[in-house]
């Protein structure tokens, strides 16, 4: 019985890799680099917002390399870097907006940038 449950857990996993390898052939092979050309588009326009004067500069933090947030390499480091990112772009878009602390309540961040955002 049990192997049996364990078969058809194997099963059921293979089924949704299939499907999940049937979605990205549908969307074609270059699918899987889009979100490379998404992050090199989102630091093209930050750069003409002159991210790194007004925002990296005021909280000492580096440039952003051109795969910074399409890759997962440090997810809370990344994380407080978006944060910083969403409220300086909200208060440049004119709604003042409090920069999060880097050890604030994730969920609360959150929250409050899409609260704000509702808003616009």
């Amino acid at each position: 019985e049990e192997a049996a449950e364990g078969g058809g857990a194997r099963r059921g996993a293979a089924a949704r890799e299939r499907e999940e390898e049937g979605a990205a052939a549908e969307q074609g092979p270059g699918a899987a680099y889009h979100v490379f050309v998404l992050m090199e588009d989102l630091l093209d326009k930050l750069k003409l917002l002159s991210y790194e004067e007004e925002a990296l500069r005021r909280h000492n933090m580096r440039p952003l390399s051109r795969h910074y947030f399409a890759l997962p390499t440090n997810p809370g480091e990344q994380f407080f870097m978006f944060c910083t990112l969403a409220a300086w772009l909200i208060t440049k878009a004119g709604h003042p907006f409090e920069q999060p602390q880097e050890y604030d309540d994730p969920n609360a961040i959150i929250s409050n940038i899409l609260s704000e955002l509702r808003l616009f």
